[in-house]
């Protein structure tokens, strides 16, 4: 049987939005689509504070 792996980000101070299981992570750790996820990046930016703060959630 494969081992399951939960991955999480290597710069957890930073989104990547270029790793597809990292927008994943971000996607299901705050309930939100993907898309969302990047239009609020281009508008506060990569960094996950800044990013949860605009979505009203917890970093």
């Amino acid at each position: 049987m494969a081992a399951t792996f939960r991955r999480h980000p290597q710069d957890s101070a930073r989104i990547n939005l270029h790793e597809d299981w990292e927008m994943r992570y971000w996607s299901d750790k705050w309930g939100v689509p993907r898309q969302q996820i990047m239009d609020t990046v281009k508008r506060v930016g990569l960094q996950v504070k800044d990013v949860a703060r605009a979505l009203g959630k917890s970093a």
